[in-house]
C-alpha cells in the first residue's frame, strides 16, 4: 500500500485581499519526486514554505510525516531542505559547513559520503567563494542530507547554472531518488520536471490547474502530432493519392495525425508502395511545450 508523506488539503495562504496559495490540495507518495512547476508568482515558494514550517498558513490543512510543520518542534530534523537562491559563508569549506550542520542536527551521518555523492570530494577544502555555481548548488545539497532526512525540499535547485552542471544536480537528485528519498522540487525548467518527477502538478495565481504524471498532463493537453517524413515530390504524391494531409517544410513533410497509431499505417502505406525516403520521426508535444500554451512563456533564468 502507497504511503502518503505529505497531504495538503484546501490550502491558503493570503496577503490583505491577495491570495498567494488559492485553495491546493495534493499528496505526496513515499520515494517519489513530486514537482511544482509554474511562473514566477505562482505561489510555489510560499506553499515550499508553508509545508517546511517557516511560514504560516491562512487556512487549510497540511501534514508532513503526519505532523503539521506550523507547530511541530521535531519535524525539522526528518526534513532536508535546499532553499532557493543558496548562500553560505564565504570563507568556509564544505568539510567545515557540513561538520557545522552535523552538529546543529545532532546527526550521525558519513560526512565523506555525502561529500561523494554531491561529487564534492576533491572541493571538500575549497572556501565557498572559490567554488563555482555547480559547486555551491552540490554543497546546498549536501548540507540537505547531513541529517539523512527522509523528505528533501529542493527550490529551484538548478537555477542560474549552465546546461552541464545542471545536468551533475540531476544525477544527484536520481541519485537520492534511488535511496529512496522522497523529494519535492519546484523548478522552472521544464525538461528538469519532465525528466526527474513522478508526479508534477502545475501552478498559476495561487491555484493548481493540473496535476498527474508528466506523460498525462501532455496526453490531456497536447495538439495533434506529427509525423515529419524526409522526402521527395513522389513521397507528396503519394500521401495525397492516400487522402494524408500534411505540409511540406523544405526536404521534409509534415503529416498531421489524428491518432498517433497512424504513424504506423503511413508508413507502412509508402513501403507497400516502394516509396523513397531518407529517415522519418514522430513529433510529439513535450511537458515545456503544453506548459507555455497554458500559463505562458517563462523567463531562462526566473525564479519565484
Amino acid at each position: 500500500m502507497t504511503e502518503t508523506v505529505i497531504s495538503v488539503s484546501n490550502l491558503v495562504k493570503s496577503y490583505s485581499d491577495l491570495n498567494a496559495v488559492d485553495d491546493i490540495s495534493f499528496s505526496i507518495n513515499k520515494g517519489e519526486v513530486f514537482s511544482l512547476l509554474g511562473p514566477n508568482g505562482a505561489g510555489k515558494t510560499t506553499t515550499v514554505e508553508i509545508l517546511e514550517g517557516v511560514r504560516n498558513r491562512t487556512s487549510g490543512d497540511v501534514r508532513v510525516l503526519e505532523q503539521d510543520p506550523e507547530r511541530s518542534k521535531s519535524l525539522i530534523y526528518k526534513l532536508g531542505i535546499l532553499p532557493q537562491d543558496f548562500s553560505f559563508i564565504y570563507n568556509s569549506t564544505p568539510k567545515e559547513a557540513l561538520n557545522f550542520y552535523k552538529g546543529t542536527l545532532r546527526a550521525s551521518t558519513d560526512l565523506d559520503e555525502i561529500l561523494a555523492i554531491v561529487d564534492l570530494s576533491d572541493k571538500a577544502s575549497t572556501p565557498f567563494q572559490k567554488m563555482s555555481g555547480g559547486q555551491k548548488q552540490k554543497l546546498g545539497l549536501a548540507l540537505s542530507m547531513v541529517n539523512d532526512p527522509e523528505i528533501l525540499f529542493l527550490d529551484e535547485p538548478t537555477s542560474g547554472l549552465d546546461p552541464r552542471a545542471r545536468r551533475n544536480i540531476w544525477n544527484v537528485i536520481k541519485t537520492l531518488k534511488a535511496k529512496g528519498k522522497s523529494i519535492l522540487l519546484t523548478t522552472h525548467y521544464l525538461e528538469e520536471a519532465e525528466l526527474l518527477a513522478d508526479r508534477v502538478a502545475i501552478m498559476n495565481r495561487g491555484k493548481i490547474i493540473d496535476s498527474g504524471t508528466p506523460m498525462e498532463i501532455v496526453e490531456r493537453h497536447h495538439e495533434d502530432d506529427n509525423l515529419i517524413i524526409r522526402g521527395d515530390g513522389e513521397v507528396s504524391a503519394l500521401l495525397t493519392t492516400g487522402g494524408y494531409k500534411f505540409e511540406r517544410e523544405g526536404a521534409y513533410i509534415k503529416v498531421n495525425l489524428k491518432s498517433i497509431k497512424d504513424a504506423t499505417q503511413i508508413i507502412n502505406y509508402l513501403y507497400e508502395r516502394k516509396a523513397k525516403f531518407e529517415d522519418f520521426t514522430l513529433k510529439r508535444e513535450s511537458l515545456e511545450d503544453v506548459f507555455v500554451r497554458m500559463v505562458g512563456e517563462i523567463e531562462e533564468d526566473e525564479a519565484e
